[in-house]
């Protein structure tokens, strides 16, 4: 007896921002042929209107109740309707769809908490906009996690190289505060399970960044790393996880320095982040670890300037596509 045919993944996707370049970006991948049964979350009729705008031939269809086991068709996009809470201008943001954004991310995780969806891909919202509406919201990352309860911590791919972020989205004066153990413990062991679980690693090698210049220098530039970093590694590899360092950010990215390494954390957001998307940018991955389901996004923002206009390039949602499903077909789901 053959064994039966692996089950196709079912992928949700969100749109976005709806101001924002998201929605194009949407009926962009729509346009080519996918090993997944592809469903975007959005308003239907803001995607005509944009389809409209922007001149794209893709056609509008409502997504199926459940699975179905088919294939996403090219240059057809089924959706689960959203509707907007406002009309909508490209490039002009509103408050009003706060509320809106937000719905298509709350969707999107009903749906994985009932098995619809294998993993959870989105096209970028507006931090702002949302906080203008009077929502208190830092990002996709610290909202999936508030939402799931999972321990989010936010890596980005590009090729071969990954980045991890011990904090996030922080103003600079409060990083300091926030590292201690009890997170680089967190951070350290979720990277580890995570790279395991996603990339199939059978031991990560995991290098961490010092917060300091030149990891602050034996205590002469700051001591988080004599009193917190160090000690947190060591404890690490008495678990039994390949971590180093505190290694000195100015070097930690070098070519040599990366050869023996699969991923390095980094303290802070821009400690991290602009290296990575030196290497990759427009077509890097923004995974999200440490959550009860898959979650890939884009490397960027909303590119207000270039809603409507037919030009964003559609690389990162994409790559981002292609990344949710692999980790699907190998197993990662959890």
């Amino acid at each position: 007896m053959n064994p039966p045919a692996p089950r196709l993944p079912r992928i949700a996707l969100t749109s976005g921002e709806p101001a924002g370049i998201g929605p194009e970006l949407c009926l962009q991948i729509a346009r080519r042929s996918w090993p997944c049964e592809l469903v975007c979350i959005a308003d239907r009729g803001l995607l005509e209107e944009r389809a409209r705008a922007v001149g794209s031939a893709v056609k509008i269809v409502a997504a199926s109740g459940g699975r179905t086991g088919i294939a996403h068709v090219p240059g057809q996009l089924a959706v689960e309707h959203v509707p907007l809470v406002a009309a909508v201008r490209a490039s002009e943001l509103d408050p009003r769809n706060a509320s809106y954004v937000l719905a298509l991310l709350d969707h999107a995780l009903a749906g994985s908490t009932r098995r619809e969806f294998d993993a959870l891909v989105t096209a970028p919202v507006q931090k702002s906009v949302i906080n203008d509406a009077g929502i208190a919201f830092t990002g996709h990352t610290e909202y999936l996690a508030l939402r799931t309860g999972g321990k989010p911590v936010m890596l980005l791919t590009a090729g071969k190289l990954r980045v991890a972020l011990a904090t996030t989205h922080l103003p600079l004066k409060a990083v300091s505060a926030a590292i201690d153990r009890e997170l680089l413990d967190a951070v350290i062991d979720i990277v580890d399970r995570d790279l395991r679980r996603l990339w199939g690693l059978a031991a990560p090698r995991i290098a961490i960044c010092g917060l300091n210049p030149h990891s602050g220098e034996g205590g002469h530039l700051g001591d988080e790393e004599i009193q917190i970093i160090a000690p947190a590694i060591e404890a690490a590899r008495r678990r039994g996880i390949d971590a180093t360092g505190p290694v000195p950010a100015d070097t930690a990215f070098v070519p040599r320095a990366l050869l023996n390494v699969d991923v390095v954390v980094a303290m802070y957001h821009d400690q991290g982040l602009p290296v990575l998307k030196h290497a990759g940018f427009g077509n890097s991955v923004n995974v999200t670890l440490g959550l009860p389901l898959i979650r890939t996004s884009v490397d960027h923002g909303t590119a207000l300037d270039l809603a409507g206009t037919g030009r964003a390039d559609a690389g990162s949602l994409e790559a981002a596509l292609e990344l949710a499903i692999d980790f699907v077909e190998r197993g990662a789901a959890t």
